[in-house]
């Protein structure tokens, strides 16, 4: 094995949406030092593994269940070796690393998370857009629709998450897009602007921003059956004169005092 500055230990690791110039400087290292990589193939695009060690093990996970990664990443760990576990976006969200913390903590396996970009921060920046604009909209709703792999708790239901009217980002819905159209049209205007993001910082990258009533029509004339992030919220197009308080000359805060006519 070659020698690193590395502890032997699991790195979960947030690749971010796709683009290898979004990881953290933290994570380009341990990648570019790790001895095994397993990484979800499905989701993380190839670009991410450029800079990694000539010798080290690649191993896509997307064809492989937890009782077959698990297993592996201990038994790698306890040989002194440095594994990575590569997953898309951030860590956060979305990314059942939950499942396998909790094996690690009960085999006394050593891990570290290092966190990611997620796509909808990625799509607002190339959106060229604000989320949250005063006098507007203030939150921020991340959330998905429930599918074959989770059922979402009712209480979190798409329909009653929309009655906010705030900046929401809903994954993991191309499947479901007429259904997630309807629960959103329930409280949001059928022109409210919908951004629809399919594999944001990938090559093929593709994002239009259409009315929420057009939102399953294009996604279903694009094919965009994965990979997909949808972006609700009246800050899209937000026209209005507004501005933040923070940098205004009559607001005075503990490092700046009001700016006198």
């Amino acid at each position: 094995m070659t020698q690193t500055n590395l502890k032997p230990a699991v790195y979960f690791i947030g690749a971010g949406p796709g683009d290898p110039d979004l990881l953290t400087l933290k994570a380009y290292k341990i990648l570019a030092q790790a001895d095994i990589i397993l990484y979800a193939d499905s989701l993380v695009p190839k670009q991410i593994l450029r800079d990694v060690r000539a010798d080290a093990q690649l191993i896509p996970t997307g064809n492989k269940v937890l009782e077959e990664i698990l297993p592996l990443m201990i038994e790698k760990v306890r040989e002194n070796q440095v594994v990575v576990r590569l997953h898309s976006g951030d860590l956060t969200l979305y990314s059942a690393i939950y499942e396998q913390i909790k094996a690690l903590n009960a085999a006394d396996i050593p891990f570290e998370l290092i966190p990611g970009i997620s796509a909808f921060q990625a799509a607002a920046a190339k959106l060229a857009v604000e989320l949250t604009v005063p006098d507007l909209v203030q939150t921020i709703i991340l959330t998905r629709i429930s599918g074959a792999a989770s059922a979402v708790p009712e209480s979190e239901e798409l329909a009653s998450l929309a009655a906010h009217k705030a900046s929401l980002c809903l994954y993991l819905a191309a499947r479901h897009a007429e259904t997630a159209q309807a629960k959103l049209l329930e409280h949001y205007a059928p022109d409210t602007p919908v951004a629809i993001c399919f594999r944001v910082g990938w090559e093929d990258e593709k994002i239009v921003v259409v009315p929420l009533e057009k939102m399953a029509v294009v996604t279903q004339t694009e094919n965009l059956i994965r990979t997909t992030l949808y972006i609700i919220s009246p800050a899209l197009t937000a026209s209005q004169s507004v501005r933040s308080q923070l940098y205004h000359p009559e607001h005075s805060h503990l490092f700046r005092r009001r700016k006198k006519d």
